[in-house]
């Protein structure tokens, strides 16, 4: 009898020791914070205590299950925050809990992934990791106002996506997300495709989004909830990148376009995007990275009369990084921005602050410093 106890006991044990490898949940996340100053904000400058100069405060849990053959299924919720004040999200993101992320689908090495839910468009996977603002400089590296979303100002709600397995290198991947609207199925939509390739130091990558009635007051439960642009009736962006890893240097060039289209009173503008960025690690824990990025901008938006005027940007940007550990570091960066032709007063920002924090003239500098940690 005891023999009989102890043998299903033993069986017990080995059926929930292989259950618990089946499945597990990781709790993850970013704290990063530090002090800013910035120029030329409604006319004066301003010292600040500011949380996520190099990436948005956040935290998330993600887990996996297995259930055989392969197959698994996975799951994201990501919460930003603001390390100042505790609040969620931040003057973008709307206020909901998982605010970043949030999806749950099915995987499988042989045939991609297939996921559901708030998630990011195809700049933000493929194209925005081979820039500053989407590699090692962060939030004030973003292009102008972060016009194309390398900066993951929005996310996608509603929204099915695929990603390839890795083929040699070469991926690709796309997203559909629904108005989710009766009797408005393009009111507050977006799609977006895009593709990366690989080779020893060498990247390249491509993508494309598209956002119908992004920010629609019609249709606020759609695509898109909120961004920089509020609403207007239609938003491209696309574009293309190429960089290289030599030892401990890793440089590349990009490109994108972002068109507006019917902003208010029907205007239009278009953004041309061109940067440069090289970061070197002097020392296993010391690293520096330079960026320079031109942004031409033009359309209806910047005349009254509705011609073609021109309005350019010069922005630069310089980080130096030490890690305390290998999940500490500290910074300090500094980014500037100057606006000529038809650049206006007060439409200048530097990468992304906030929605507030536009110039009181055509220039803008911030210096910031901080600590950043992950768990």
């Amino acid at each position: 009898m005891k023999k009989s106890l102890a043998i299903a006991a033993a069986v017990a044990a080995t059926f929930a020791s292989a259950s618990y490898a089946q499945s597990s949940v990781t709790l993850y996340g970013i704290v990063d914070a530090g002090f800013t100053y910035t120029t030329n904000v409604n006319g004066s400058a301003n010292y600040a205590m500011t949380s996520g100069n190099i990436q948005q405060s956040r935290w998330g849990m993600r887990g996996v299950e297995d259930l055989g053959g392969g197959l698994k299924t996975i799951f994201t919720l990501e919460s930003g925050f603001n390390l100042m004040n505790g609040q969620q999200g931040n003057s973008l993101n709307n206020n909901s809990l998982f605010n970043r992320q949030a999806y749950v689908g099915l995987t499988q090495d042989q045939y991609g992934t297939v996921t559901f839910g708030r998630q990011y468009d195809s700049v933000v996977d493929y194209l925005a990791p081979l820039t500053a603002v989407g590699s090692w400089g962060g939030t004030y590296f973003a292009h102008m106002a972060d016009n194309d979303n390398g900066n993951a100002s929005f996310s996608l709600n509603n929204a099915v996506k695929y990603t390839s397995p890795n083929l040699s290198g070469f991926q690709f991947g796309g997203a559909y997300a629904f108005s989710n609207q009766a009797n408005g199925f393009s009111n507050n939509r977006a799609y977006s495709a895009g593709a990366g390739y690989s080779y020893g130091g060498l990247r390249v990558a491509a993508a494309y989004l598209q956002a119908n009635n992004a920010g629609s007051l019609t249709n606020p439960g759609g695509a898109i909830t909120n961004d920089q642009f509020v609403s207007r009736q239609r938003q491209r962006v696309w574009g293309g990148g190429v960089n290289y890893t030599y030892g401990p240097a890793v440089g590349g060039v990009t490109f994108t376009q972002t068109r507006l289209n019917g902003l208010s009173d029907n205007l239009s503008v278009r953004f041309n995007n061109i940067e440069a960025n090289l970061r070197y690690n002097l020392t296993p824990a010391l690293g520096i990275g330079a960026m320079y990025t031109y942004t031409n901008v033009n359309g209806s938006l910047l005349s009254s009369e509705g011609g073609g005027k021109t309005a350019h940007w010069n922005q630069f940007g310089l980080q130096a990084d030490y890690a305390l550990s290998k999940r500490t570091d500290v910074y300090l960066e500094g980014v500037g921005a100057w606006g000529s032709g038809e650049a206006a007063v007060g439409s200048t920002q530097v990468g992304f602050v906030s929605a507030t924090n536009f110039s009181s003239s055509k220039n803008q500098g911030i210096v910031s410093t901080g600590i950043r940690h992950r768990f």
